[in-house]
């Protein structure tokens, strides 16, 4: 696994993830980013035993994009509390096939997830048991086969940006869970945590982390269009 590291202070660490990278670790008992980035941290700074390395939020294994990590106990507590408080903002980049109805919009769904399945349903009305979610997104960039949509969730749930689009009708590209009729080859699907903003956990300053798009030809020819327009 490559580690991308975009941004490290005493307090926290900050990767690009890569599709098929998981953040924590799960049943499949593969590696995942908080131990690669432990390794990382021991071999770095030649640190004996136990390294610290905190896990303050997740995104899903075929995403790619910035993942936030705390390298101390302190700013983890302090993290996951803006986390809760909402006072996070995250970013998306979403690439669909089918370009919205409207360049700009707020999607209000209630989204249900089956265990059996790992999958969330979008419901446009209250139905037990589901979650109110919520997002805007914007089109940002048109190419004559795809569409970039940036996506800033106000929710935090269960597959939340890939069901909320796909129930507007713009599956994601290569989502093949959520209605897009086929998947990438490396297996990713075309959705990407462009952007967090927060505030830093110990300095107090207002912090933004980007990530860049992954290496391939559709990404950057959008990303190109969305930075010229």
């Amino acid at each position: 696994m490559e580690l991308q590291v975009i941004f490290e202070d005493n307090h926290l660490i900050a990767v690009n993830k890569q599709s098929g990278d998981i953040v924590q670790g799960d049943k499949t008992g593969d590696v995942p980013l908080s131990e690669v980035i432990k390794e990382y941290l021991k071999a770095k700074y030649n640190k004996p035993g136990n390294v610290f390395c905190g896990v303050i939020h997740r995104i899903d294994r075929p995403v790619t994009g910035v993942v936030l990590f705390a390298k101390t106990s302190k700013a983890l507590s302090r993290m996951s509390e803006q986390f809760r408080d909402k006072q996070v903002k995250k970013t998306y980049w979403a690439i669909v096939k089918n370009k919205p109805a409207s360049e700009k919009g707020n999607l209000v769904h209630y989204l249900l997830k089956d265990e059996r399945t790992n999958k969330s349903k979008a419901f446009s009305k209250e139905v037990k048991d589901a979650k109110f979610s919520e997002l805007n997104f914007k089109l940002i960039a048109s190419g004559e086969r795809y569409h970039l949509l940036e996506v800033d969730p106000l929710t935090g749930r269960h597959h939340q940006i890939r069901a909320q689009l796909s129930a507007m009708g713009c599956p994601i590209k290569g989502d093949l869970k959520y209605g897009s009729e086929r998947s990438n080859p490396d297996g990713s699907i075309s959705l990407h945590a462009r952007r967090i903003e927060f505030v830093h956990p110990v300095t107090g300053e207002q912090q933004i982390i980007e990530a860049t798009v992954p290496d391939d030809r559709l990404w950057k020819d959008l990303e190109k269009m969305a930075s010229a327009g």
